[in-house]
């Protein structure tokens, strides 16, 4: 018989063995115990290894309102004791973690976060709210016999109850940085739903404290997505504007693209970004013409990844009353970390301008104030991945 030996590097998944039935066979509770545990394993696997992990549906955090037991108590303490008043509530759905277990959360609940942080985690004021995979022995059962190879009571949980607990930590949890989250170890279990910022503890919530672009969506990876432009999608701005914005005679102006994640320098290369000028004019009077330029960050060689680039105008062509500046990034040639595309479809043209906008008559897209994921904010990608970033703004002479 041939000895096989399995590397720490190899697949990662444990041996798989079935029941073998055969007439007159002696079974044990133990191998039926391990039958539901290959079953399980084939289920996990697949699951998995074919479609990945992540938050399915539902389990949208919000600012839960404070009850009547979380007003202060009445003592004749100078400092009265003061109630912790930060709550959220988890709404029903469903996640798949990274072994491949489901969790599911039926009925919702409400989080007292002080109750449920590490007492040693309780001075910090970001927390970040998740949940886990956990099992539980329910209904108690009699034995019709006790156990001869052991001390056993004559009474057993007769089923196991696969339920969730909630996390909450006040230290930033860890990124999975795996390109293969299939064959490679999962290492972290815990499926993040919430970052809360500027918590205090004996106020209640505010829905915008609730920060949930944290969650990651179900599937094999969570691709790279452009989250953010210097410019105004569809914006009118006057020759001046735009000359600044472009860097035609400002070597530290340029169109910023900025990404959620690294993406590879060697990837940015020429013809990835054009800009197109639609010139303005009635009829067939109007031409088109492409604006030149380069990449000016980022502009050191040695760096392997970005999360942004600078894009300037290089040529001395002036734009005129009317013109249309068009600009096409090529995100299936911007390769991220583990070499996938950038996902950049501007859905709806709604990535967002990175610089705050004060000016409200400047945000011209009303409606769908979140993206079909249900979570805020506004990003490029449909999760096919590569496709081509478009954007446009006009200029006018005043």
């Amino acid at each position: 018989m041939t000895e096989t030996h399995t590397e720490t590097t190899g697949f990662d998944a444990p041996p798989l063995r079935r029941l073998r039935y055969f007439h007159g066979q002696m079974l044990s509770a133990k191998d039926f115990q391990r039958e539901q545990e290959y079953i399980r394993e084939k289920l996990k696997l697949r699951v998995r290894c074919l479609l990945g992990y992540g938050v399915v549906c539902g389990l949208y955090v919000h600012a839960a309102g404070p009850d009547e037991e979380s007003e202060p108590e009445v003592t004749t303490d100078p400092q009265p004791i003061r109630r912790h008043k930060a709550k959220v509530r988890i709404k029903p759905g469903l996640a798949v973690d990274c072994e491949g277990n489901e969790v599911v959360v039926r009925g919702g609940c409400v989080v007292n976060l002080w109750e449920q942080l590490p007492a040693d985690e309780r001075e910090k004021d970001t927390v970040w709210v998740g949940i886990d995979y956990c099992e539980r022995a329910v209904e108690p059962t009699r034995a019709v016999y006790n156990d001869g190879c052991a001390d056993e009571s004559d009474c057993e949980y007769g089923w196991t109850e696969e339920t969730y607990a909630i996390r909450v930590t006040g230290c930033e949890p860890p990124k999975d940085e795996r390109c293969d989250t299939c064959c490679s170890r999962c290492e972290h279990k815990t499926l993040w739903l919430a970052r809360i910022e500027d918590v205090d503890f004996h106020e209640p919530l505010r829905q915008d404290q609730i920060h949930m672009n944290i969650r990651r969506p179900f599937g094999k990876y969570v691709p790279t997505v452009i989250t953010g432009v210097n410019w105004i999608h569809g914006h009118t701005y006057t020759v001046d504007e735009a000359k600044t914005l472009l860097g035609t005679q400002n070597e530290s102006g340029g169109l910023v693209v900025r990404f959620s994640g690294d993406v590879r320098v060697d990837s940015l290369q020429p013809g990835v970004v054009e800009i197109q000028v639609i010139e303005g004019g009635a009829g067939r009077n109007a031409s088109t013409w492409y604006m030149g330029g380069r990449f000016d960050e980022p502009g050191d060689a040695d760096h392997e990844f970005t999360q942004h680039f600078r894009y300037r105008q290089t040529t001395r062509e002036v734009l005129q009353d009317g013109d249309r500046v068009l600009v096409s990034v090529r995100a299936a040639f911007i390769l991220d970390r583990c070499c996938r595309p950038v996902d950049g479809t501007n859905v709806g043209g709604k990535v967002p301008t990175i610089d705050p906008v004060t000016d409200e008559s400047a945000l011209t897209h009303r409606g769908c104030e979140l993206p079909p994921s249900g979570i805020g904010p506004w990003t490029s990608g449909t999760g096919a991945g590569g496709d081509v970033f478009e954007s446009w703004f006009f200029v006018k002479e005043r």
